[in-house]
């Protein structure tokens, strides 16, 4: 991994959101500034040596005392969000990246937030910054139940709390969300942001697509990656384009590991295609695109690629590296 832009932020207050979510705010030890931020934000948290975790800005983009971070606790976590839960306490010292965003507001335009569980926590950054800025918006939460559901007292308390649907998998099917019925009701500018599992975000996409919703007003950011068959993985080989040098991916290792491991430079992030961070520029081949980073209109221009988890369709791949 190579070495972004880091600095040092205490943990000022854990507090438990749900049994299985902590949220963390974290200031700047002397109490200075913090980097400026917008809708959508994340920042890289470094749980440990070679795990870093990227998290949603939950705060007002008008805080800069503050970045509020919501952790679920994932059973089948790779090293990230156990550790958080586990060992980040209040008064711990913890290493972050400034902010990035891959998931903005458009300026100006009213938006329809749609939240699956945690995914909660960058629609929640957009809620204040619409608010503030007198921007028409609904927000839609889908939780399995009431207790599941994080910052609801925060919501609860907000000055745009009746603009929020809440939806709770353990109760009737008149308060569920119907995303066919709302996309009905969609108006011209109306901006559609989703945020959750992947299987969700799928759900509300597929319903706004069958609602003839353009693609490019349906705005989207997964908190995990999809199911991929790997059975059928073969090798494949890579060349950097700036050195010609080859090399050689097996059907057990990724582009990055291969390409870290050789000291070529690719900083990495979720190491699944979520988030972004080592996309990385295509000058030939056929890939076998496995991110749910990039959009459909991005796969199919073919040069794109994230050397995290994708493949290649074809015998050679060339980075622009």
């Amino acid at each position: 991994m190579t070495s972004q832009e880091t600095f040092f932020l205490r943990i000022a207050q854990r507090n438990r959101e749900t049994d299985d979510i902590i949220s963390l705010e974290l200031r700047d030890p002397n109490g200075g500034e913090l980097p400026p931020f917008e809708a959508g934000a994340h920042i890289d948290v470094h749980v440990a040596p070679g795990v870093v975790r990227q998290y949603s800005l939950c705060n007002a983009p008008s805080e800069r005392h503050r970045y509020l971070i919501g952790v679920l606790r994932d059973p089948a976590s790779r090293g990230g969000s156990v550790a958080i839960h586990e060992r980040f306490e209040a008064g711990a010292v913890v290493e972050v990246s400034a902010p990035r965003n891959h998931f903005p507001l458009r300026e100006g335009a009213p938006g329809i937030l749609i939240a699956g569980g945690i995914g909660v926590t960058p629609m929640l950054c957009m809620a204040e910054a619409l608010h503030a800025s007198g921007t028409g918006f609904t927000l839609h939460y889908c939780a399995r139940s009431q207790d599941k559901a994080a910052f609801r007292s925060r919501i609860e308390r907000s000055p745009y709390r009746q603009q929020v649907a809440f939806h709770y998998d353990d109760q009737g099917d008149s308060q569920k969300l119907d995303p066919g019925t709302l996309f009905a009701q969609v108006g011209g500018d109306d901006e559609i942001y989703v945020c959750g599992p992947s299987g969700f975000i799928e759900w509300v996409c597929r319903a706004a697509e069958q609602a003839g919703i353009p693609k490019q007003r349906v705005r989207y950011e997964c908190f995990n990656a999809k199911p991929v068959d790997t059975s059928r993985d073969g090798a494949f080989d890579v060349r950097i384009a700036s050195t010609g040098q080859v090399f050689h991916i097996p059907p057990d290792r990724s582009v990055t590991s291969v390409l870290l491991a050789a000291g070529i430079d690719i900083y990495t992030s979720c190491e699944e295609g979520t988030c972004g961070t080592c996309v990385t520029r295509l000058l030939e081949g056929e890939p076998d695109h496995r991110d749910v980073f990039l959009t459909d209109e991005e796969h199919a221009c073919g040069n794109q690629f994230t050397p995290c988890c994708s493949r290649a369709k074809s015998s050679l791949l060339v980075l622009d590296l």
